[in-house]
């Protein structure tokens, strides 16, 4: 919202589809937005998105704590917004916001309309971004106007000057050019209501490339969360802190769609600055912490505050598993470890437990017949998937992404092992 105007009042409506409290393998009936919606029946003071302190300063926004109920309403009102628009149900709209709470909300809004987000890479340029949209056909973007000293809804008026399939672009503002659909004017002028019954699931591009985007089910997003939280349990109320953007299955799934399946608030920080990461990551209440592996050494470096009950370490393939640095044992906070294997599937691991190093050198350690997700590598190393978690392939416009078919799918990357551990993941 523009600075001075306050959040809608929290107006929580009855669940389309209700979720158990603590329930940690949703119904694959569910979908991101109704899980939010679930929560915000049943807990509408619990505190759901938090913005950065400094987020004025890089985007002339305020930072604004919402709580389930009132982000419930303001994704019920930005979808009754979209469901205006001249598109056919299950259109794909585009996503290019950083991984803050507009891209958050911006996302849910998409599902809640009956619509597919439609994962946009940061990175991209201007060319990207044209090469992005038509390979996925996508129909609007919603983005905002400032972030730094980049503008992006006018770098993406001169994308749709180029692609006459955009049909539609909005904004977060302040400043929102000329053209371009006010997105916090559309919350205000709008009612809530009940969420359109859509297929869920999300486009996004393997590797950041932009001619190359993957189409993943509403069934499969939730199946990949659901195998994720089966290491990197949180408790409802918690929260999580994170360090990655939203624009990829890493990133939404250790993020935003951990957060709401847990009923947790989610903190993100599109923006890194030492000192508001300090002061964010002291707040006296329990923690999970989402950071690229990285920064494992930083971290181990840092005194951690004993608030904080859980680091994943978040690896993208190809990887290198380097010595552990962060320390173990009853009082540190448990270390998990988390490999993306692009936009096919992700596996989590704690460390003095389900370590990933140990399970990708002999993957009969972990469990052989899960329904959400299986590993196997062969004798050359190479590895195989196999799953509901699985279930993601490359987005053919105008052809329906084949049913799931319980078998395993061979895959472009090797695990190297030496001394029973794996040393890290390659890719052929």
């Amino acid at each position: 919202m523009e600075a001075g105007i306050p959040p809608p009042p929290a107006g929580p409506q009855a669940p389309p589809a209700g979720r158990p409290e603590g329930r940690d393998a949703p119904s694959r009936t569910q979908r991101l937005c109704t899980l939010l919606a679930a929560t915000a029946y049943a807990h509408p003071q619990r505190v759901a998105l938090v913005d950065p302190a400094g987020k004025p300063l890089w985007s002339g926004r305020p930072a604004i704590t919402w709580t389930y109920g009132a982000a419930a309403e303001i994704v019920a009102r930005l979808a009754n917004g979209l469901r205006g628009w001249r598109l056919p149900a299950a259109s794909r709209i585009g996503i290019a916001l950083p991984g803050g709470v507009e891209g958050a909300l911006a996302l849910l809004a998409v599902e809640a309309a009956g619509h597919v987000p439609c994962l946009l890479p940061p990175a991209l340029d201007e060319d990207g971004l044209v090469a992005a949209v038509q390979a996925a056909g996508i129909n609007a973007v919603l983005t905002q106007a400032r972030f730094g000293a980049s503008r992006p809804a006018e770098r993406l008026c001169r994308v749709a000057a180029r692609y006459f399939g955009l049909r539609y672009l909005a904004a977060f503002g302040p400043d929102v050019p000329d053209g371009v659909i006010n997105l916090d004017a559309m919350v205000l002028d709008q009612s809530g209501g009940p969420f359109a019954p859509g297929p869920g699931g999300f486009v996004s591009f393997a590797g950041g490339d932009p001619t190359r985007p993957i189409h993943r089910s509403g069934d499969a997003l939730l199946a990949a969360i659901a195998a994720h939280r089966v290491t990197a349990r949180m408790a409802p109320g918690a929260r999580l802190l994170t360090l990655l953007p939203g624009s990829d299955l890493r990133g939404l799934v250790t993020g935003l769609g951990a957060a709401l399946v847990a009923g947790a608030a989610f903190e993100p920080m599109p923006v890194f600055e030492a000192a508001a990461f300090t002061e964010a990551l002291e707040r006296p209440m329990p923690t999970h912490l989402v950071v690229p592996a990285a920064l494992e050494a930083n971290l181990a470096a840092c005194r951690l505050p004993p608030t904080l009950a859980g680091i994943l370490l978040v690896h993208r393939v190809p990887a290198r598993f380097p010595p552990r640095r962060l320390p173990s044992g009853p009082d540190a906070p448990k270390v998990m470890d988390v490999v993306a294997f692009e936009e096919i599937v992700l596996l989590t691991g704690a460390r003095a437990g389900s370590d990933v190093a140990l399970t990708l050198a002999a993957p009969e350690r972990a469990n052989p017949v899960s329904t959400l997700m299986s590993l196997r590598r062969d004798a050359d190393g190479t590895l195989a998937f196999r799953g509901r978690a699985c279930h993601a392939g490359p987005l053919q416009r105008g052809i329906p992404q084949p049913a799931f078919i319980d078998a395993w799918l061979s895959s472009p990357f090797r695990a190297p092992v030496d001394a029973g551990q794996a040393t890290g993941i390659t890719r052929d």
